[in-house]
Order: structure tokens, then C-alpha cells, then sequence
């Protein structure tokens, strides 16, 4: 089967499981978090499911060893949409940092409103600081785990975004444990792509870092520095 014709299927897979869970998330708003969290991110697991068996994208996890108790803030490489779905299934509860307007998208951003995301306005400055300190604490007294991804956006393998230390800010201000991760997802499912491409991606864990024996700068350097080096080491691609 062709990789268009497999991508198809996968896309049709793909409308049909968001509009049925995106009901379902509506439908369970009455439920305590934890119960919410359970049934929603099933999606996120079934879309992986999906795409292993109708596109062929199969997954190995480096390091798996590395994931301390939570809870801890993971700060990873962004290469596609791929990585937002399986991390749910990687690791533990947890929430996301995303920009304000991804609420806003039909059926998954409002799946995606109901798992309390820190969802931040980029031109309020400090504001957007503040309020990623206070909910990012609110979030982790609860014991969920943070996902940013410092680039902020989709970077194409090969290539490196500016990496923001806003994660890196929030684990310093709150002392918790980075967990950097690396990956090649974009190789197989590539950003704002429609063609999916069968193969392995590698997820690699980092060991986890203090924050508090580091400045803001110096822990975004050193999560930096260990992502784009791994990512170079386990992708066809370099940076």
C-alpha cells in the first residue's frame, strides 16, 4: 500500500476518532480530573495506535529508566505532532504549556481545554511569565508533570529554534527535576505534512536534572546542548 493511500486512511482514522472524543471530553466535564485526564488522552493513545498500524510509524524508548517519580518538567525537541500524542502514553499525568490560540482549534482544542493546559498569551510579556509560574506550580502541588517544548514551535529535522528558557525559568523558580528528551519524530511525520512515512522513531530520555543547581540560562543551555546532540546522534538528519 502506498504511503498517500496509507496517510488517506489514517486522515479519515483521524476525523472520525477526534469528533467522537472531542463528544465524549464534552460529555465528561462532570467528572473528577484524574477520570477526565483517563478518558481524554485515550485519544492520544488510539491516534498512536493508528498511526503505527495504518502508516507503519512504530516507536523504541531510550532511557525509559531515566523517568523519575513525578512530579518534574520534561523539556523536549519539537518536530511534529506525533511526540504531543505519544508522550501521554510515555509518561505520567501531566499537562501542557501551549500558546492561548490552540484552545481555540475545533473538537482537540477543546479536548485539550478540559486537562488544564497553561496556556499562555506569548505578547503579555512578564504577565505570560507570571501566570506560567503561578499556574506551573498550581499544576505541579498537584503532582502533575510539565510538558514545554523550549523551541515553542514544529522545527524541521536537521534544523534548531531558538530555545526559550521559560521551562527552564519555572523548574529553577519551583527547584523541580528536567527531564530533557530528544527525538526524530519529524523524519517519518513531518510538520503541517500530509504524507506519513512508515519506520522507526526513537525517543531518548535524558538523565533528569536538579534545577536548583543552575540559573535559569545555564539549565536552558545544558538541556539544549543535551537535546540537539542526541538528536544528532540518533537521527539521519544534523543539525
Amino acid at each position: 500500500m502506498s504511503a498517500l493511500l496509507r496517510s488517506l486512511l489514517f486522515a479519515l482514522f483521524e476525523i472520525v476518532i477526534t469528533i467522537v472524543f472531542a463528544i465524549l471530553a464534552l460529555l465528561c466535564f462532570p467528572l473528577p480530573a484524574r477520570a477526565r485526564y483517563r478518558i481524554i488522552t485515550t485519544w492520544s493513545r488510539l491516534i498512536v495506535a493508528g498511526a503505527r498500524t495504518i502508516c507503519g510509524i512504530r516507536y523504541r524508548v531510550l532511557g525509559a529508566e531515566n523517568v523519575p517519580p513525578p512530579p518534574f518538567i520534561v523539556l523536549a525537541k519539537h518536530q511534529s505532532a506525533w511526540e504531543s500524542l505519544v508522550f501521554q502514553a510515555i509518561f505520567p499525568p501531566q499537562v501542557w504549556v501551549v500558546k492561548r490560540e490552540v484552545l481555540w482549534i475545533p473538537f482537540f482544542g477543546w479536548g485539550l481545554a478540559l486537562l488544564s493546559p497553561i496556556a499562555i498569551d506569548r505578547r503579555a510579556g512578564s504577565r505570560a511569565l507570571n501566570k506560567l509560574l503561578e499556574q506551573g506550580r498550581e499544576r505541579l502541588a498537584r503532582g502533575l508533570c510539565i510538558v514545554i517544548f523550549p523551541e515553542g514551535t514544529r522545527v524541521k529535522p536537521g534544523h534548531r529554534g531558538k530555545y526559550r528558557a521559560g521551562g527552564a525559568w519555572l523548574a529553577v523558580k519551583t527547584g523541580t527535576t528536567v527531564l530533557p528528551v530528544a527525538h526524530n519524530a519529524g523524519e517519518l511525520w513531518p510538520r503541517n505534512a500530509f504524507i506519513k512515512r512508515p519506520g522507526l522513531v526513537t525517543v531518548s530520555i535524558g538523565a533528569p536534572i536538579d534545577a536548583r543547581r543552575f540559573t535559569p540560562d545555564a539549565l536552558n543551555g545544558k538541556v539544549e546542548d543535551w537535546i540537539e546532540n542526541e538528536v544528532r546522534r540518533i537521527s539521519k538528519h544534523s543539525a
